[in-house]
């Protein structure tokens, strides 16, 4: 499973910096997700994929014994889901306001605006 996981992330990773390279804003902003997902994919696979063992300790025991799942990968995925859900959100509405003033979401005719004009 963790092989199968592996390329999954290579594929996603490699989609992820191709749109980011694309010349629109909104391929950039899709491409951020895909990387993001990419990275909780990565986080979540390296915490070890423990099926059906929560981590538990029991009423005699001191300290967790046998295999267990890792909560803080799972914590920290959550987190990041939230964070990057907020990212693509507030760069959305930017998106949106930037193209009401410039009229296009192309990064190249973006740039051209920034020239002052004699």
């Amino acid at each position: 499973m963790e092989t199968v996981l592996a390329f999954v992330i290579g594929i996603l990773f490699a989609v992820g910096i191709y749109l980011m390279m694309r010349r629109s804003l909104v391929k950039l902003i899709i491409g951020l997700g895909v990387l993001g997902h990419a990275a909780n994919l990565l986080i979540f696979t390296v915490g070890r994929l423990t099926r059906g063992e929560p981590p538990l300790i029991g009423k005699h025991e001191e300290v967790l014994s046998g295999t267990f799942a890792d909560p803080l990968p799972q914590a920290l995925i959550l987190t990041a889901i939230v964070i990057g859900f907020g990212v693509q959100v507030f760069a959305a509405v930017l998106i949106k306001s930037a193209y009401r003033i410039v009229g296009t979401d192309d990064l190249d005719e973006m740039k051209s605006t920034d020239e002052t004009q004699p």
